[in-house]
């Protein structure tokens, strides 16, 4: 598929297009959304227009059009996930969420073990929208991972009943992941768009990920995004979900229906496919598994992950 014909088909893709999805009255909060407009006068470092593939979502991405196309999904709020580096895009995001009541809450963007976090958190906290952070953990980040000044301030973020979010998963990641969590057992971490990476080939990139997918399962604390399921396979992206089964049933063999997480990752997702073919993939696999489970894994669990604040009545809460 090339450039031309996969705008052609993103664009032209309806929830009518993703086929019939099964019933089911199950409210769904999307965990992984991502909030710009790069119209703005000083513009957004994420998407980037000189990027081919951003071109799909280089527009206004903002829950006026999210709420359009969610459409009919059952998707009742959202928690945003911040792709800015700019210390005051976390300010910008908070302000667009409040104005919007499908916003359920934010995860921003600070660092930790820089002097300015701690005055940083203390003022972002104060919004009951804001959920925690994300910051990657893989590659040189890891190193930081055995900073005083670091691990002292994802405590503060613990101690502050917030959580932290992964950037896109790596084996190194993954297993920094486990040595933050041996740490600081109190923090709530979550492991975002899993499906996306498959188990190495390379026998000693095999053992790390094999240790830290045994780890994962003692930790309550760690829960992950069943997010980012769609892959692009010789050119094409597979929409039958048994072509995703085996990946899926890996991940809930690992982390069990309690710490699963439903994002669509809209609209960085648009790159693949738009939002409601992924989520028919999901929805039949989940309900398959059962009501109970279905329900765990579109809404329950992301209360326990994010405690998340509820604004209308539609929204459910435990």
């Amino acid at each position: 598929m090339n450039r031309r014909t996969f705008f052609g088909v993103a664009a032209g893709l309806t929830l009518a297009d993703a086929g019939p999805l099964p019933s089911s009255s199950i409210p769904v909060i999307d965990t992984h959304i991502h909030l710009f407009d790069p119209t703005r006068p000083q513009g957004v470092p994420w998407p980037r227009k000189d990027v081919p593939a951003h071109q799909v979502m280089y527009m206004p991405s903002l829950p006026s059009r999210y709420r359009k196309v969610v459409e009919g999904l059952g998707i009742v709020g959202a928690i945003e996930v911040e792709c800015s580096a700019w210390l005051e895009d976390n300010q910008w995001v908070l302000d667009v969420a409040r104005d919007d009541s499908v916003m359920v809450g934010t995860v921003g963007h600070l660092t930790p073990g820089a002097p300015e976090f701690r005055p940083n958190l203390d003022r972002f906290r104060k919004n009951p929208l804001f959920r925690g952070i994300r910051y990657g953990l893989g590659g040189r980040a890891g190193q930081e991972v055995d900073r005083p000044e670091f691990i002292a301030d994802l405590k503060a973020l613990a101690d502050a009943d917030l959580a932290l979010d992964t950037a896109n998963p790596s084996v190194a990641l993954l297993a920094n992941v486990v040595r933050v969590s041996d740490r600081i057992p109190t923090l709530r971490v979550v492991i975002d768009h899993l499906p996306q990476m498959l188990r190495p080939a390379e026998p000693a990139a095999q053992a790390s990920y094999d240790a830290s997918m045994k780890a994962f399962r003692e930790r309550p604390q760690v829960y992950v995004k069943v997010s980012e399921v769609l892959r692009r396979v010789d050119d094409k992206i597979p929409v039958d979900l048994e072509f995703y089964r085996p990946r899926l049933d890996e991940i809930l063999d690992v982390f069990g229906i309690d710490r699963v997480l439903y994002g669509s990752d809209w609209p960085n997702g648009d790159q693949w496919l738009p939002v409601p073919v992924g989520f028919k993939i999901v929805q039949e696999y989940f309900m398959g598994k059962g009501q109970v489970a279905a329900e765990k894994y579109f809404w329950r669990n992301s209360i326990k992950a994010y405690k998340w604040v509820k604004r209308t009545a539609n929204q459910p809460q435990a």
